[in-house]
């Protein structure tokens, strides 16, 4: 019977996607560890394990992950049932840990860099990766018919920029970053929130909401921030439990890669 628990798997990116994938990877029994930029901007920060950056440890969903600097550290994660965690954006850790599959969950759009010949299984997340030329597997991220499907040729669908509508909100839940400065949060993930409520702010800018419902995301307070980009989510359901939870849709990308990685194990030698 083969034991997954020798397969070691590289996820890039420590977001609300990539989390997912390492969530349900973890609860596979595969050796998961995460690679994360020095100051993530992730959002939805109670279901991210980028969150460890920060805190020097997060839980989501029961499992946990731990900011890990060597790979001895990490090994002693793996020993005690977590998710290691590297400050490591370009990915570099796995020259000693050598992965049997990355798994690039950045969801930069783009490609910072991943390619096939980084390990035996490269799964691309998303748009920016064309499958069978920079890596092995894409997996479809954008809602719809398509969600979590696993690709073996071509590419994802192109990025609309229009968020994908929750009780009939579309852009309208989202918010943004006004201006570039050092981001302040005014409230917290889980809060009620109502129209032209002020729950943050950039060097003083106010970000209002626009719709009724629950914050459900937010950036953490403190960084340092650009101009336009994602600063909260609103929850118009008003379900306080769904900020802890990870979404739908994450859950179906994460299947898609869970897939791709059980096509492709009669083809990779664990080490």
């Amino acid at each position: 019977m083969l034991d997954l628990s020798d397969l070691k798997v590289l996820v890039r990116g420590g977001g609300e996607m990539a989390s997912a994938i390492a969530h349900r990877l973890h609860r596979c029994h595969m050796k998961v560890l995460i690679t994360e930029m020095a100051v993530p901007t992730a959002v939805r920060r109670t279901v991210a394990f980028a969150e460890a950056v920060y805190e020097g440890s997060q839980v989501v969903e029961g499992v946990r992950s731990v900011r890990v600097s060597s790979p001895e550290e990490a090994y002693r994660v793996w020993k005690d049932g977590g998710i290691p965690l590297f400050i490591d954006p370009e990915a570099t850790i796995r020259e000693a840990i050598r992965p049997v599959v990355i798994v690039d969950s950045i969801m930069a759009k783009r490609n910072t860099g991943t390619d096939k010949s980084q390990a035996p299984l490269v799964i691309g997340v998303g748009p920016g990766f064309t499958a069978g030329a920079s890596v092995h597997a894409v997996v479809e991220t954008q809602r719809g018919h398509n969600l979590g499907r696993v690709l073996w040729s071509g590419k994802a669908e192109e990025d609309t920029g229009i968020p994908a509508p929750v009780a009939g909100y579309a852009d309208e839940r989202v918010l943004r970053v006004p201006q570039r400065g050092s981001f302040k949060a005014l409230r917290a993930i889980g809060d009620p929130v109502r129209p032209e409520e002020v729950v943050a702010e950039v060097d003083g800018c106010p970000i209002q909401a626009r719709i009724q419902g629950v914050l459900r995301g937010l950036l953490k307070d403190g960084i340092r921030v650009e101009e336009g980009i994602k600063a909260g989510d609103i929850d118009p359901r008003g379900q306080r439990e769904y900020c802890y939870l990870i979404s739908d849709k994450a859950r179906a990308v994460a299947g898609g890669a869970l897939e791709a990685i059980f096509h492709s194990l009669q083809d990779l030698k664990l080490h």
